[in-house]
């Protein structure tokens, strides 16, 4: 591996190894989950890339430029691959776009040959500089999305190099474009994988041509994620007893049949569910748990949980998963013997908000399942 390589990598390998660190612990505890998508849609980002470079090294150029009018190479070498590196932040603008500064170095690409009447010319050439880009970002799944970027560069192309007509060295800059293609696995909801292929327009040298181009691999940790709520069990509104009959001493008074009432509670989503799933969490559970004990005493007749999202999403997929919600809730609920004919559900999705979808604390009160309890009291608890 050539000096530039072995120290691209090792800046790669230190700024991955950072991040690595910082992610870890979200890994060991609840942070696979999913579930501050307004957050992971606004939040800054770092990252280091492994990159695996590869120029343009023109045989024809070389000897333009290095040999004497009319010279040709008898022989000729090159190796126009290397081990490049980037380091970068960025800043997530929605969940499909985002602005990301960056430094790249491409490592170094050499040549050397041996003219016909057997005079040496060699030399090398990098490209290194920064970057300002707009990504795109096409989401396939929770977890995997593609990418694509275009943005502008401003790069210098340092070459050094010997030959019979002349030596020396260069260093040329300018402002170019520069475009890329890739995808993004989330591993969790702060820390990603890239895989990026990045064309970089360059003024070339005396022995390359007009583009570099970067295989990259890189590691992308979020910064700033919010340290999830303790939960709390949701209080259950329990309708007062009602006060007993006076008997009056001259003529006994039957005891009136027991008042019906209804009972209405409502489970934040996320208290429920992880981000996008139906499927009840061990918290929800618990939260499950202690509403069916405060229901002991009551003839159930009648029990309805009703799924709602946010605005987030299509109308379809939001019915399906609201109502995916009050399913699992009642297999919950049956399953610790309330008896399914009983049971009923419903999906509203979107269309019954009780605050503004417009700000993210609207949305996180409109994600809810509600359960609503009629029956009657056969005495107080």
């Amino acid at each position: 591996m050539k000096p530039s390589s072995k120290l691209a990598a090792l800046i790669a390998l230190a700024c991955v190894t950072m991040a690595t660190a910082q992610a870890a612990p979200a890994v060991t505890q609840d942070d696979a989950v999913f579930v501050n998508p307004d957050w992971a849609n606004s939040a800054w980002y770092v990252g280091g890339s492994f990159a695996r470079s590869r120029g343009d090294i023109d045989q024809q150029r070389v000897a333009s430029n290095l040999l004497a009018p009319g010279g040709s190479f008898s022989t000729f070498t090159k190796d126009d691959r290397d081990i490049g590196f980037k380091v970068f932040a960025g800043k997530q603008l929605n969940r499909y776009l985002a602005a990301e500064w960056g430094y790249f170095h491409s490592g170094k690409f050499v040549y050397s040959g041996l003219t016909t009447d057997n005079r040496d010319a060699r030399g090398s050439s990098s490209y290194r500089g920064v970057n300002l880009d707009l990504v795109g970002q096409l989401p396939l799944t929770e977890r995997l999305s593609l990418l694509g970027r275009v943005g502008a560069q401003y790069g210098k192309t340092s070459s050094h190099f010997t030959g019979p007509r002349i030596s020396g060295s260069t260093l040329d800059g300018k402002t170019n474009a520069k475009f890329g293609i890739g995808a993004e696995y989330k591993l969790t909801e702060a820390a990603a994988l890239r895989w990026e292929v990045e064309r970089y327009r360059t003024e070339g040298s005396i022995a390359t041509g007009r583009n570099v181009d970067l295989a990259t691999i890189s590691f992308v940790y979020k910064l700033g994620r919010p340290v999830a709520a303790a939960f709390v069990a949701p209080a259950v509104a329990v309708a007062a007893p009602q006060p007993e009959p006076q008997v009056v001493a001259q003529a006994p008074v039957a005891t009136p049949a027991p008042s019906p009432v209804s009972e209405k509670v409502s489970f934040a989503s996320e208290a429920l569910f992880d981000f996008d799933k139906a499927v009840v969490k061990p918290q929800g559970k618990a939260a499950l748990d202690e509403l069916i004990g405060k229901l002991q005493g009551m003839n159930t007749e009648v029990m309805v949980a009703v799924g709602h999202t946010d605005s987030i999403g299509s109308n379809a997929y939001n019915d399906k998963l609201s109502l995916r919600r009050a399913n699992a809730v009642k297999a919950y609920l049956v399953s610790k013997g309330l008896d399914p004919a009983r049971l009923y559900t419903e999906g509203k999705g979107e269309t019954q908000p009780v605050a503004s979808n417009a700000t993210a604390e609207g949305r996180a009160k409109n994600r809810r399942v509600t359960i609503e309890v009629t029956g009657s009291r056969t005495g107080s608890r």
